[in-house]
């Protein structure tokens, strides 16, 4: 059936569910998987004297740790369940942009995420990244609540 399954993770309380969700069935069904943070780009206006070449560099470097902390909680928890993976930071990238990049990129044939499932004008103002990826997506996706 599925041979490789992404997890797409931000590392908050809901994703875990997810990932925990997307490594039992990568463990039932044998799969490999993929394991995707995605850092945004760094999208604000500030006057020059705030906004420096270090200190876009200090977010680059947060945003990275960041990324690998959230990426070495789902590592760890494949290898406990004897679940190959392979983590992957999208660095620059809005987030349904980049699951979908690493998805075609690491070949997967199933995407796995939380929905945050906003509504009415919070969905309006935030936007939903799992419709996002519903909407955009190639592979079949599984939305977990």
């Amino acid at each position: 059936m599925f041979k490789n399954i992404l997890i797409a993770t931000d590392g908050s309380e809901l994703a875990r569910k997810a990932v925990t969700q997307g490594l039992a069935l990568a463990k039932a069904l044998n799969a490999r998987l993929t394991a995707v943070s995605v850092t945004e780009p760094w999208a604000t206006t500030a006057p020059p004297e705030i906004l420096t070449e270090a200190f876009v560099q200090d977010y680059e470097r947060a945003s990275a740790a960041r990324a690998k902390q959230i990426l070495d909680v789902v590592n760890a928890a494949a290898k406990e369940a004897n679940v190959a993976c392979f983590p992957l930071h999208v660095r620059d990238r809005f987030p349904a942009e980049g699951i979908l990049e690493a998805a075609i990129g690491a070949g997967c044939d199933l995407i796995v995420m939380a929905s945050h499932g906003r509504r009415g004008v919070a969905r309006l103002f935030l936007g939903s990244q799992a419709i996002e990826v519903l909407t955009h997506s190639t592979v079949p996706v599984l939305i977990c609540r």
